[in-house]
C-alpha cells in the first residue's frame, strides 16, 4: 500500500514528505491509519544522529489513529479501534515480566534498530528498504505498522488530535513524578525545563498535591503557562544561580528534581537545590551520548541523595495512558493546554518553531 511519509535521507537532513510503500501487518502486528502524531525531541535527536537509526528512514513515535488491519494472532485490538501508539518492548525479558517495559532488554533493538526482529522493514521506496519500526511505529506518515504490544486501545470517543503525546513525552514527564518518584502530598518538586515533558511533570505534581512545584525555564511565556497550570513558582535561570533562587523559596531544598535538559551545568544547579534524601531523575537525552554528570561524592553521601535514570516515566502504557486520560476527563490533568496543532506538511517548520520556543508540544495532523 502506498502512503505519504516524512523521510530523512541523511543525518542532519530535512524531512521530505514522499510516497512510500508500507507492507501488510505480519504476525502480531497492527496497521494503523495515523490521524495525528506528536513532535518529540527524540525524533529530532534521531534526525541529527544523536540516537542510532538507519538512514534513509522514517521516525515519529507519538502516533494516534485507527486500526485498519491486523496480523495473525492479534487479539488486543480489532479493525476500527482507536489507538495511541507508544514504545515497543519484547514482553518476555525479566523487566517486561515485572511490568517495567521501559527497561526491556531489547529496548534499543526494538525501538531504534530500524527493522523488525526478523530483519525486514515495513517500509520501502522504489524497492529499497527504509529505516522503519522507530519506537515500533515510524508514525511520521499517513499510516504505520505497529506491534500489538505498543498499541493502547482507546475509547470510541477519544480525541485522536491530542492523545498521541501520551505515548511518550507526556507519559514520561507525568510518570516520572507519579511512578518513578511516587511523589506524595506536601513534598517539593523542581522541574528543570518547561517543555512538554517538564510541564507534564508539573501537572503530575498538581495531581499529587505537592506543596511546592518550581519550574525553571528561560522562556517567559512558558513560565507564565507553568503558573497557570499549577506550578507554585516559575523562575528564570538568567536571574541568578538556580540553586540560590530555589533555596530562597524553600531553604531546606527540594525532595525531587526532574531534569529534562541533559545539560551538565544545569545538573550541577539541580544537585545544589536538593534537600536531604532527595532524588534527581534524569530524563533528558544528551546531545553527546558519552556526556558525564558531575556528582560531588561527599555531598551525595551527606544528603543521602539518589540519582536515577528514567525511561518513559517508568510507565506501563496500557495502564498509565488510560489513567492520564481519566484524569484529563475529570479536569485534573489538562495536558491539552500544552498542544499546538499544525498540518503534517509543515513538519520542518514545526521543528523550527518548537526550537524557537513558539510551541510546547506540536501535534501534526492529517486532513
Amino acid at each position: 500500500m502506498q502512503i505519504k511519509a516524512a523521510v530523512i535521507h541523511e543525518i542532519g537532513g530535512d524531512f521530505v514528505i514522499e510516497d512510500v510503500e508500507i507492507g501488510d501487518p505480519q504476525s502480531g502486528e497492527v496497521l494503523v491509519e495515523i490521524a495525528s502524531v506528536g513532535l518529540c525531541h527524540t525524533d529530532v535527536a534521531a534526525q541529527h544522529g544523536h540516537l542510532p537509526f538507519p538512514m534513509p528512514g522514517v521516525v515519529g513515535h507519538e502516533g494516534a489513529g485507527v486500526v485498519k488491519a491486523i496480523g495473525e494472532g492479534v487479539t488486543k485490538v480489532a479493525v476500527g479501534d482507536k489507538v495511541a501508539l507508544s514504545f515497543n518492548n519484547c514482553g518476555e525479558c525479566a523487566s517486561c515480566k515485572k511490568g517495567e517495559p521501559g527497561y526491556c532488554a531489547s529496548f534499543m533493538a526494538l525501538n531504534f534498530g530500524g527493522v523488525r526482529p526478523d530483519g525486514t522493514s515495513a517500509l520501502s521506496q522504489g524497492g529499497t528498504p527504509l529505516g522503519s519500526n522507530f519506537f515500533g511505529q515510524s508514525s511520521f506518515a499517513t499510516a504505520a505498522i505497529a506491534n500489538q504490544r505498543n498499541v493502547v486501545k482507546l475509547a470510541d470517543d477519544a480525541d485522536l488530535s491530542i492523545v498521541g503525546p501520551l505515548g511518550c513525552g507526556v507519559q514520561t514527564g507525568a510518570g516520572a513524578v507519579m511512578n518513578s518518584f511516587d511523589a506524595q502530598a506536601g513534598e517539593a518538586l523542581l522541574v528543570m525545563g518547561g517543555g512538554s515533558v517538564g510541564l507534564s511533570g508539573a501537572l503530575a505534581g498538581v495531581v499529587r498535591n505537592l506543596s511546592t512545584i518550581i519550574v525553571v525555564e528561560p522562556v517567559a511565556s512558558r513560565r507564565e503557562l507553568a503558573l497557570e497550570l499549577g506550578a507554585t513558582h516559575a523562575i528564570d535561570p538568567a536571574a541568578g544561580p538556580v540553586s540560590e533562587q530555589v533555596r530562597a523559596i524553600i531553604p531546606a531544598g527540594v525532595d525531587y528534581v526532574l531534569d529534562t535538559t541533559a545539560n551538565v551545568a544545569v545538573l550541577g544547579e539541580a544537585f545544589a537545590s536538593l534537600g536531604y534524601r532527595g532524588t534527581i531523575g534524569l530524563i533528558g537525552v544528551p546531545a553527546d551520548p558519552e556526556a558525564v554528570m558531575f556528582l560531588p561524592m561527599m555531598g551525595a553521601q551527606v544528603l543521602g541523595a539518589k540519582v536515577i535514570g528514567i525511561v518513559e516515566g517508568d510507565s506501563n502504557p496500557d495502564e498509565f495512558i488510560p489513567e492520564l486520560l481519566a484524569l484529563h476527563a475529570a479536569g485534573k490533568f489538562p495536558f491539552d493546554r500544552l498542544i499546538t496543532k499544525r498540518p503534517f506538511g509543515e513538519l520542518n517548520e514545526a521543528i523550527a518553531a518548537q526550537h524557537a520556543g513558539e510551541g510546547i508540544k506540536i501535534v501534526l495532523t492529517h486532513g
